[in-house]
């Protein structure tokens, strides 16, 4: 008897640094390591520079390249687009190829603002009404100990939530002379520590607890204020005078983004929510730490220790009580069955398999992937309220479309 073929979905990506690599080796492994109901054929890869394109291409196994992205729309051979750009090339990219009948993987945040995402919503939204699916990579939902926290938290596990805490960690920048990027850029990244990291806390606790941000105070700061600019060309000439560059006498270039970013919110079934994003955190490489506390129990998770959830149940008589350290390995936590035996520990890359296998699934069934971009808008509003509580030295501000009550966020 023969076993009938699983179908496959051409994937064209476009860009090829940090994050396509990271999705380069997602695809690759999400048909190696687990039973998806469509197979992923990578077809091509696009970037304006083709000598670095083409060296992901040949690393990871891209069948082709292209230099201009609306290439990849026009090919009958690519089903998905997966976008790994810098935000403020995001709404367009997408927008163009929802209409143009492919499915999206678009990395976050979202977009560079609220109106770019509303209009990403309004695409993916006709879009999915001819069957064409979308989805935002909030990738570390997809970390084993993050979704096993989500389904103690779903199972009722902590009782009614109090208070949660989010911080997300790092130091890249302390140095002052750490050169300007695109990230350091307002035009081209929308924000600095509070949409690069700080979207990401966000995210993951309105994802585990299952509710909201209705409204936020915030404040934000940049340490420093001017960086080397190693090549304008790269980075653009912003701030920098057009004959100064041209010299090549511009040594330095003003950054235009936050360095760090602190708000306290209320979350929508009535929590108190704190959360820090820095990029200052001296000694922090990438320490995303989340702590729940419930009426019967908490959760605490930090990155840096990625395979291990911390739980305390509080229904244990307090001689015996302490926070467990529960090492999430075993085949009946959340994406494990398709790796290792239990003990042998997954890292940074296999969030974005777990994402990878998450969306070819969705699109297999006809359903729809989480988070969706209107999860992606939501944030972005987020985001956009910090910002003008920032404008008003921290006031307290409302959070656009915020649920009142709880909502099913799977």
């Amino acid at each position: 008897m023969t076993t009938p073929s699983k179908p496959t979905l051409g994937v064209g990506m476009i860009g090829y640094a940090f994050m396509g690599r990271a999705h380069s080796q997602a695809w690759r492994n999400a048909r190696s390591y687990f039973d998806v109901p469509a197979a992923p054929s990578l077809v091509a890869v696009a970037g304006r520079n083709e000598a670095a394109a083409r060296d992901t291409a040949d690393r990871f196994g891209w069948a082709g390249v292209e230099t201009d992205w609306r290439r990849l729309l026009e090919r009958d051979d690519i089903d998905i687009i997966d976008i790994c750009t810098p935000g403020d090339t995001h709404a367009e990219i997408a927008v163009a190829a929802l209409e143009a009948g492919k499915h999206v993987l678009c990395e976050k945040p979202l977009a560079n603002s609220v109106g770019e995402a509303e209009a990403m919503v309004v695409a993916a939204e006709a879009a999915r009404i001819r069957g064409v699916r979308s989805m935002v990579g909030f990738t570390y939902r997809r970390v084993p100990a993050i979704a096993y926290a989500r389904r103690l938290v779903a199972e009722g596990r902590l009782g009614r939530i109090l208070h949660v805490r989010g911080a997300y960690l790092q130091d890249w920048l302390v140095d002052p002379e750490s050169p300007l990027t695109w990230r350091l850029q307002k035009e081209r990244a929308g924000s600095g520590a509070l949409g690069d990291i700080g979207a990401h806390i966000v995210d993951l606790a309105q994802f585990v607890t299952g509710e909201q941000l209705t409204g936020v105070s915030a404040l934000t700061e940049t340490f420093v204020r001017e960086r080397p600019v190693a090549d304008p060309t790269t980075v653009g000439v912003g701030g920098i005078s057009a004959t100064a560059a041209q010299n090549g006498s511009a040594t330095t270039g003003p950054v235009t983004v936050d360095d760090a970013a602190v708000l306290v919110s209320r979350m929508s079934g009535g929590a108190l929510a704190t959360f820090e994003a820095t990029r200052f955190a001296n000694g922090r490489k990438n320490a995303i730490r989340l702590e729940v506390n419930g009426t019967e129990g908490s959760i605490a998770f930090d990155f840096e220790d990625m395979n291990v959830l911390h739980v305390f149940d509080g229904r244990v008589p307090s001689r015996d009580a302490g926070f467990t350290r529960v090492l999430v390995t075993e085949s009946t936590h959340p994406y494990v069955a398709a790796w290792w035996p239990p003990g042998h520990v997954l890292g940074y890359e296999h969030g974005f398999t777990h994402q990878a296998v998450d969306l070819l699934t969705a699109i297999a069934e006809g359903a729809d992937p989480r988070p969706s971009f209107s999860d992606g808008l939501q944030v972005q509003r987020i985001l956009s309220a910090v910002e003008t509580s920032v404008e008003r030295e921290g006031s307290w501000t409302p959070i656009d479309g915020a649920h009142a009550t709880s909502p099913a966020m799977s």
